[in-house]
């Protein structure tokens, strides 16, 4: 049966479907990777996954497969913009083209305030240089064809200082790097929404909070009280922030962020 409503218009449902689409992300096998690219991948789109850990990424991309999901994954140095460059030049050549470009990948070379210079240089690297390589070559790309999506990953440590009573008596490290590049990915966004806008490309950020991975029970237990809804993030949390802002139900969402962080902002 059709969804197709009349007078042409597009069935809500449908606005959600990236069936035909082409889907790149970055740091696929992580935390957060790993429901990004299975979110893609169940709404439909053809679903790359590219890092430079590409053993990791094999695996989970035979996991997805075992799933039903079309999902590859593809070798990624975000230091070198000739691995950039390649990567790209491989999905168009396998795929013929990109529509949704999901900047995942992170680095995290600094433990903490005093850490070596040269860690905090090696972070940027990847972190900074990196992500805007990754941003103008595949937002050229998408602007050539008229449209496309960038979704960049933040973090609501680009948005506030730390809270230290977080980690007391934990020995953990705050390194000051996480803090500076999360922060340039709100400006990067609203720089290449600008760029980009004109010729059809949107770009937007999700800037997820705290995610449980089996930390320090203390640690738990504080920041889940720091949140409205109680608890840190699990490993759903930020599918559907993702595929809105990949498909056309954001269509008139631009250079903005959707913050998914159970409320700890704006406590």
């Amino acid at each position: 049966m059709s969804s197709v409503q009349p007078g042409g218009k597009v069935h809500v449902r449908d606005m959600f479907d990236l069936h035909g689409k082409v889907a790149v992300v970055t740091g696929g096998a992580g935390l957060y990777g790993r429901q990004i690219a299975e979110a893609l991948a169940e709404a439909g789109a053809r679903t790359f996954m590219a890092s430079r850990n590409l053993d990791t990424l094999c695996r989970q991309a035979a996991a997805f497969a075992g799933q039903g999901l079309d999902v590859a994954a593809l070798p990624l140095d975000q230091v070198r913009e000739e691995s950039v460059l390649e990567l790209l030049q491989t999905v168009i050549a396998r795929a013929g083209g990109v529509d949704v470009l999901v900047n995942n990948a992170v680095s995290r070379p600094m433990k903490d305030w005093d850490s070596p210079l040269e860690e905090f240089a090696a972070s940027m690297e990847v972190n900074a240089t990196g992500l805007f390589a990754m941003t103008r070559a595949f937002g050229e790309h998408m602007a050539a064809r008229g449209g496309g999506s960038i979704i960049n990953i933040g973090s609501i440590q680009g948005c506030v200082g730390p809270d230290y009573t977080l980690y007391e008596g934990l020995g953990w490290g705050i390194p000051p790097d996480y803090f500076v590049h999360k922060g340039g990915v709100m400006q990067l966004t609203r720089y290449a929404a600008a760029k980009l806008g004109p010729r059809g490309v949107r770009v937007n950020a999700v800037v997820p909070g705290g995610f449980f991975n089996h930390q320090d029970p203390r640690f738990i237990e504080r920041y889940n009280a720091r949140t409205f809804l109680g608890r840190m993030a699990d490993d759903t949390d930020l599918k559907g922030a993702i595929v809105f802002l990949a498909s056309r139900a954001s269509a008139y969402v631009t250079g903005t962020e959707i913050i998914v962080d159970g409320g700890y902002l704006a406590k």
